[in-house]
């Protein structure tokens, strides 16, 4: 396996338990250069357990109920100074078993599962070598000062055709091994709901519905409400609609309404100084506040953030505009009437462009050259 995949396995049940639903699961690692700790931890937030490596090798238990996904790393790789990190699919009643070098590649073994998706997983390694390359190429434009536009669009021409194939090998992967439970895992590798969703349907009855789907369920789940998040931000970040009005506390501590404002073309910046595309945008974003000198004014609006980080940020980066803290919301009910909740705002950095009268004129969602190409169009006159 090579080292730089994000590595999903999962265990069959053997015939004798394939009725348990609960039990211990185990991992022995034999892993030439991991170092001497790893870091285990399941899903986002939860609780990290501290395994000791011992001259390459560790084992780590765990009691589980059902199916899940954990994350092993090295503390350097969080850091982002290594790439030792791995994603396992961990089945209760079950033990697993990796063999190899961490800085070149290891293997699976331990049950019958580990060896059909041994045959899956050299299968992948093209694909994802091709992927991996192509990132590396573009984060090394980006750090030689690239334009941004200019890697977003190499990564649109080039990604589509490596994902498309290796759909095609995943999906004919599950329809031939539609009765194994490890055809399972791969529902997950798909990018689209669409593809997950038909990846699911190829698997027979009797997986769909087992207890492997405890791993894609609660993504199902999160995609509906996601839908549900993104009809109701189309509405109210609808072209013409009136802008809601809101007041917050600038850098100042005075409160500044949007209201204020009213009489010029504004820019809600929703954007947070954990939010990298944000950051990696803000020269961009002066650049054009000066081409177009007292035309429109920018109002970021801080999300998700303390607001100590958020002065920070203001001033590490010299942000020019003005600027209010939006704090973040702790209930649902502080969500609906929290300035993010009255914009619909599902992802960040996330641009408003309001007229003059205080309408909603167009919304842009993430870092896209379509947004500066627009104030061309409105301020280049």
């Amino acid at each position: 396996m090579n080292k730089n995949l994000i590595l999903t396995a999962a265990l069959m049940l053997s015939s004798s338990g394939a009725m348990a639903q609960s039990g211990t699961f185990q991992l022995k690692a034999n892993l030439k250069n991991l170092g001497d700790t790893v870091l285990v931890w399941k899903g986002r937030g939860a609780k990290m357990d501290t395994v000791l490596v011992k001259k390459d090798k560790f084992t780590y238990t765990t009691t589980m109920d059902k199916p899940a996904n954990y994350y092993f790393a090295s503390p350097d790789a969080l850091r982002g100074k290594s790439r030792t990190k791995w994603q396992l699919v961990c089945v209760p009643g079950e033990k697993a078993e990796l063999k190899g070098d961490i800085k070149s590649r290891f293997d699976i073994t331990g049950s019958q599962f580990y060896q059909q998706y041994h045959q899956l997983d050299m299968m992948k390694e093209a694909t994802q070598k091709k992927a991996t390359a192509l990132s590396d190429s573009l984060n090394n434009l980006m750090k030689n000062g690239a334009k941004q536009e200019d890697v977003y669009k190499i990564y649109s021409e080039k990604m589509p055709a490596i994902l498309k194939e290796q759909n095609e090998k995943f999906f004919a992967y599950i329809a031939q091994h539609a009765n194994e439970e490890a055809s399972a895992a791969l529902v997950t590798e798909f990018e689209s709901p669409e593809d997950m969703e038909k990846a699911k349907n190829l698997l027979s009855e009797s997986v769909r519905n087992g207890r492997m789907k405890a791993l894609y369920e609660p993504i199902f789940e999160q995609i509906k409400k996601q839908k549900e998040m993104e009809e109701r931000s189309a509405k109210l970040q609808a072209a013409g609609i009136e802008a809601p009005d809101f007041t917050l506390k600038d850098i100042e501590g005075n409160d500044l309404a949007l209201s204020s404002l009213r009489g010029k073309y504004v820019i809600l910046d929703f954007w947070g100084s954990w939010c990298g595309w944000c950051i990696k945008g803000m020269p961009k974003m002066k650049e054009y506040y000066q081409k177009y000198a007292g035309k429109f004014e920018i109002l970021g609006v801080d999300c998700n953030d303390t607001e100590q980080k958020w002065k920070d940020a203001v001033k590490k980066n010299e942000l020019p505009w003005k600027h209010v803290y939006n704090p973040r919301a702790k209930t649902e009910e502080e969500q609906a009437n929290n300035v993010c909740g009255k914009y619909g705002i599902t992802g960040f950095p996330t641009k408003i462009i309001i007229s003059p009268e205080g309408k909603i004129v167009k919304t842009i969602v993430g870092e896209d050259p379509a947004f500066y190409t627009l104030l061309d169009e409105l301020f280049s006159k």
